[in-house]
C-alpha cells in the first residue's frame, strides 16, 4: 500500500479548495511562466491578496517562483498534483469496484420472490379483539 504524507496532502487539498487558486493554476497551465502582476491582472483583488494566494500555492509545492531582477515569475509544479491524483485514484478504484459489484448484484435474476410475504393475498387474517372498542374499565 502506498503511504502518503498527510501534512503534504492536507496542504495540497487546502490550496486546491479555493477557486482563485485553482484559476491561478489554470492560467499557469496555459502559459509556462507568468509574472505575479500578469497572474493578478484578471482578478478583482489587490496585489497583496494575490501574493497571499501564491504563498499558499508555493507552500503546497504547486508552484515555484523565480526572481529575475525585479520580476518574479511563477511556474506550475506537477509533483504535488501527481501525489494528490495518486491518492484520489486509490479511492476512485475502490468506488468503481464497489459500484460494479452493486450493479452486478442488482442485475442478477437469481433471487426468487418470497412466497410468504405479508402483502400477498394468501396471508392469514388477524384475530379479532375480544372486547369492543372504547372504555373497558371495571368499577370496583
Amino acid at each position: 500500500m502506498v503511504k502518503f504524507e498527510e501534512a503534504a496532502l492536507d496542504r495540497i487539498f487546502a490550496a486546491l479548495a479555493d477557486p482563485t487558486r485553482r484559476a491561478v493554476l489554470a492560467r499557469l497551465s496555459a502559459r509556462a511562466d507568468l509574472s505575479v502582476s500578469e497572474l493578478a491582472q484578471p482578478f478583482e483583488m489587490s496585489l497583496p491578496a494575490v501574493m497571499k494566494h501564491l504563498d499558499v500555492l508555493a507552500e503546497a509545492g504547486l508552484i515555484t517562483r523565480v526572481k529575475t531582477g525585479r520580476t518574479v515569475a511563477c511556474r506550475l509544479s506537477a509533483e504535488p498534483m501527481e501525489e494528490a491524483m495518486e491518492w484520489l485514484t486509490r479511492y476512485q478504484r475502490f468506488w468503481a469496484e464497489t459500484l460494479d459489484r452493486l450493479a452486478a448484484f442488482v442485475e442478477e435474476d437469481s433471487c426468487p420472490p418470497h412466497p410468504a410475504s405479508r402483502s400477498s393475498a394468501a396471508s392469514t387474517p388477524r384475530p379479532q379483539k375480544s372486547t369492543a372498542p372504547g372504555r373497558n374499565r371495571r368499577k370496583s
